[in-house]
């Protein structure tokens, strides 16, 4: 038995044979010829394929990935149009009279290596798009035939890693789980997965070789592990953990479209945290009622600079506009503490979680501030935003706000660009000062937001990041003060929120629901057996919340 472990992008069991996705070998030969203009015109009959191909494949991914993901497949087909890709491809052909498949394969590798090499991280997240479109016009051209995986019956898909028009090409009966050596959580065949409830485990190194091809595997995407050949014992363990997988996952299908009641009557809220435009489909397809808690920072985590406007906008209108209507709260950058970004040249701090950080860079970097607010209060007109503040400790920083906003909005106005004037506003209560001060706060904002993983540990002295025995989220303060802000909150007829960690702990479910918490943000996986946990709850005997 061999076993490899990985990273775990989507939980669940498959046992299957594996079968690595073939890919057709396109070998280019460079070779003379004569009519140029007809080899020209070769290209553009490949291109006007490869156009159409796109099209086909955009509509297959709106159904399995949804429009977010599928994206992907119009940004190829506007590559593909792209003037200077094709003058460049039309350049070789004529002045070198060579054929269209060196031209392609040639410019590919140029306008790759060009975009690789830029600054900009969206750029270089361009090269790997510009390699799979000159592909596939080489495909066309070549008439190398398809690529994929070949099999009578469903299997665990092995490879290195998959690009967005290999994954979206699978025939979805036929694949059981995922496996590859490389790739991301933000990968495609990441996105795939979790859409689609299939389990993946990526990062599993060159130890996953071909020579594995057709061999029997267990593969468990909740621990990241796949077992090769694997033994008579473990077969048992994994069948038998792969039947309540089953049995789990059929229970809370059923609880998809129903409300988060309980046996008493009592409805609760159950929103998703996202950190991408690529977890939306994780959203929808755990039934969330919206989204709570989008950390905005990754934005800036996953760039080499400063984010645009524009870059951002096109994040922030997707994102609402695939939610159709329902609510997505937006927190701003929470830069600082435990995330770094070097191009923000943040000085080094003894103690970063007490320092410089979130709402204070904001507040005294009003550039930075004002690019992520225009970007947001544009997007606010594609659906139902709310934006949300972190670290707020005082009543002075939300009306400092509260001014950076109005001009703003009066920019807005100016250029004509529409936004919605009502966005709610609301601040993350995740500081003692921000609990104490709640009275006041409520008076400012529209709602509340308990970020019970800062809170916790600025209540209680304990490092967040280094748990050990002080690090106690169900601490009795902590619980006090989150009823202290629920209180608070209501008396101003605010709603109440939960999107730290503590959200989602099955053993306190009760007690926020008794406390009246109006909401609870967590990770989209949580959603439907909180659900299951929420409708077999029954409050009607009183008892004290904690």
């Amino acid at each position: 038995m061999i076993t490899l472990s990985g990273k775990s992008v989507f939980g669940g069991v498959a046992i299957g044979k594996i079968a690595f996705y073939k890919r057709q070998e396109k070998q280019v030969r460079r070779y003379h010829v004569e009519d140029t203009e007809a080899e020209a015109a070769r290209f553009e009959d490949a291109q006007e394929t490869a156009t159409a191909q796109l099209g086909e494949l955009y509509d297959k991914a709106m159904e399995d990935v949804g429009e977010a993901n599928a994206a992907i497949f119009e940004v190829h087909q506007m590559m593909l149009m792209d003037q200077d890709y094709v003058d460049s491809i039309k350049n070789i052909i004529t002045t070198q009279e060579v054929n269209a498949e060196y031209a392609v394969a040639t410019t590919g590798d140029n306008f790759s290596q060009m975009f690789a090499s830029m600054d900009d991280a969206y750029m270089q997240g361009r090269a790997a798009d510009v390699k799979d479109v000159s592909d596939r016009l080489l495909g066309i051209l070549s008439d190398a035939g398809e690529s994929g995986v070949v099999a009578d019956e469903p299997v665990i898909v092995a490879a290195d890693d998959l690009v967005p028009s290999e994954t979206v090409q699978l025939d979805k009966s036929k694949v059981l789980a995922f496996a590859t050596m490389y790739g991301s959580a933000n990968s495609h065949t990441a996105i795939l997965a979790r859409t689609m409830n299939i389990p993946a485990v990526i990062g599993l190194g060159e130890g996953l070789a071909k020579e594995y091809d057709g061999h029997m595997a267990a593969i468990d995407g909740f621990t990241g592990t796949i077992y090769i050949d694997p033994d008579e014992e473990t077969m048992k363990a994994m069948t038998e953990k792969r039947e309540e997988d089953r049995r789990q996952k059929a229970l809370l299908e059923e609880l998809k479209g129903k409300e988060n009641v309980t046996l008493s009557g009592q409805k609760i809220n159950v929103y998703a945290n996202i950190g991408n435009l690529s977890d939306v489909g994780a959203v929808l397809k755990n039934d969330a009622g919206g989204i709570g808690l989008f950390r905005s920072e990754f934005l800036y985590l996953e760039s080499e600079d400063f984010p645009t406007e524009e870059q951002q906008f096109q994040v922030y209108k997707q994102v609402a506009e695939n939610m159709a209507g329902k609510k997505v709260i937006i927190r701003t950058l929470d830069i600082g503490a435990d995330k770094q970004v070097d191009y923000f040249g943040l000085d080094k701090e003894e103690n970063p979680a007490l320092g410089y950080r979130a709402i204070r860079i904001c507040l005294t970097r009003p550039e930075i501030f004002k690019t992520q607010l225009r970007a947001l209060y544009r997007a606010s007109a594609y659906g139902q935003i709310a934006i949300m503040f972190p670290m707020i400790i005082s009543v002075k920083e939300v009306k400092q706000i509260k001014v950076i906003i109005e001009e703003v909005k009066e920019e807005l106005r100016e250029a004509q660009i529409p936004f919605r004037e009502d966005v709610e506003l609301g601040i993350m209560i995740e500081t003692p000062a921000a609990v104490m001060m709640s009275r006041e706060l409520a008076k400012e904002v529209d709602f509340f937001s308990v970020g019970t993983n800062d809170l916790t540990q600025y209540t209680l002295a304990a490092d967040r990041c280094r748990a050990g025995g002080a690090y106690d989220p169900r601490h009795p303060a902590v619980l006090r003060m989150i009823r202290h802000t629920v209180e608070a909150g209501h008396r101003h007829g605010l709603r109440v929120s939960i999107c730290g960690d503590l959200g989602a702990d099955p053993d306190l479910t009760e007690t926020f629901l008794r406390m009246g918490v109006d909401s609870l943000s967590i990770s989209p996986e949580f959603i439907l057996p909180l659900r299951e946990l929420i409708s077999g709850l029954d409050l009607s005997e009183d008892r004290p919340a904690e």
